[in-house]
């Protein structure tokens, strides 16, 4: 076997140049795995200081770039104001109302003589409530309250724990007022108010005796619910313009006083929806007022009337389905010899439509409208005849005794 020197040069010189390649990139274990503890060293440490970084910087933008744009750029921006009333408020108010009040909130226990076709005749006993309108010993209560005057013994129960008889001097169904006197003077007088400005949604307070004199004096609290209410008393009669609240009126109530914020009677408690919760209804104060008026001037009250029998004309309309030339107003079937308005010369077949200012829409309002009015007084009866406008100019009597 031979050998050619080219050869053999060419393969030292290979070798030689493969040896001092491998020292240059002879790698050593032990310093590799230097190299690697370093390198994690170094990612580890980046990595701490990148979080740090994360929470200074969400600090900053969480707590001082608010304040700071706040006071840069929103300095004059002024912030909504909003008042509330604590709970604790509207509680002093209704003790408050509560305090002025009771001293002229009265209970009333009635006694009445009923006829029972088993038991014959026997006593029916009745409980309500009432406010000291004079201090005279004059009372406003219900006319119901006290049957509708058909009463053997009416008793009065003062704030002071005292009793005494009283007498019913006044009363009426329609209105559903009544007015009782007891011998009694320097009684504590209730501030009447104005029924005619109160609104949906003020503080209506009521006080009465529910159940009867075991709960004297309750004290319940809402709002006014609704004003020009009606609510049917029995097939032929309702009684209207009334207020509707949520302060809660149970039997016993009836009589007594509704109060407004300032301790003032708005209303007197009639009745209550049995088949719905937070229906309480009273007479408006204002209607009662006149009839108030003349008791406290003159210690009695004279009723006037016109003199006629009257029926609505949307009632005359569904029972007689004849078409009349106005939806509504009072239909004359029956004018009185020698009343006041056939001396002004009503006659049967006349519609009723307005009394002075007032229009007329039924009987009843007709009826509750002259409350206002004192004998003598003067009235403009507007009518329609055949179709043609008139107007009367009517005197008032006072209402004949019967």
């Amino acid at each position: 076997m031979s050998f050619h020197h080219e050869d053999f040069n060419n393969n030292e010189e290979n070798r030689i140049i493969r040896e001092e390649i491998e020292k240059e990139i002879r790698i050593d274990p032990i310093g590799e795995k230097k190299e690697h503890k370093e390198k994690n060293l170094s990612i580890g440490f980046i990595s701490l200081i990148v979080l740090i970084s994360a929470i200074i910087g969400g600090m900053a933008v969480a707590f001082i770039m608010p304040n700071y744009v706040m006071t840069k750029y929103m300095v004059n921006t002024p912030s909504p104001k909003v008042e509330i009333i604590p709970k604790d408020e509207e509680l002093g108010v209704v003790s408050a109302v509560a305090k002025k009040a009771m001293p002229s909130v009265v209970g009333i226990t009635t006694t009445t003589i009923e006829k029972d076709f088993f038991f014959g005749v026997r006593k029916g006993q009745g409980v309500g409530t009432g406010v000291i309108i004079d201090s005279r010993g004059y009372i406003l209560t219900n006319s119901h309250v006290v049957n509708d005057g058909k009463t053997e013994e009416v008793k009065v129960l003062f704030y002071d724990g005292s009793t005494k008889n009283a007498e019913v001097l006044w009363n009426d169904l329609v209105l559903d007022l009544a007015v009782v006197k007891v011998n009694k003077t320097n009684l504590p007088v209730a501030d009447l108010g104005n029924s005619d400005k109160i609104e949906v949604g003020e503080v209506a307070i009521a006080i009465g005796n529910p159940l009867g004199l075991a709960f004297e004096r309750t004290v319940t609290a809402g709002i006014i619910s609704g004003l020009n209410r009606s609510i049917p008393i029995d097939e032929l009669n309702s009684i209207e313009g009334l207020i509707q609240t949520d302060a809660s009126i149970n039997p016993g109530n009836s009589g007594g006083p509704l109060l407004n914020s300032k301790g003032e009677v708005v209303g007197i408690n009639t009745a209550k929806i049995q088949s719905g919760e937070g229906l309480g209804f009273a007479v408006p104060i204002n209607i009662a007022k006149p009839i108030v008026d003349e008791f406290i001037e003159k210690g009695e009250f004279k009723n006037v009337y016109l003199g006629l029998r009257g029926i609505d004309v949307a009632k005359f309309t569904s029972l007689y389905a004849e078409k009349l030339p106005v939806d509504k107003g009072v239909v004359v079937y029956q004018v009185f010899t020698n009343s006041p308005v056939a001396i002004a010369g009503l006659e049967q077949g006349d519609i009723i439509t307005k009394l002075d200012d007032t229009d007329i829409e039924s009987m009843r309002q007709l009826v509750r409208v002259l409350y206002k009015y004192r004998p003598n007084d003067k009235i403009n009866l507007r009518i329609l005849r055949n179709n043609k406008q008139l107007t009367l100019d009517v005197v008032l009597k006072a209402t004949p005794k019967r």
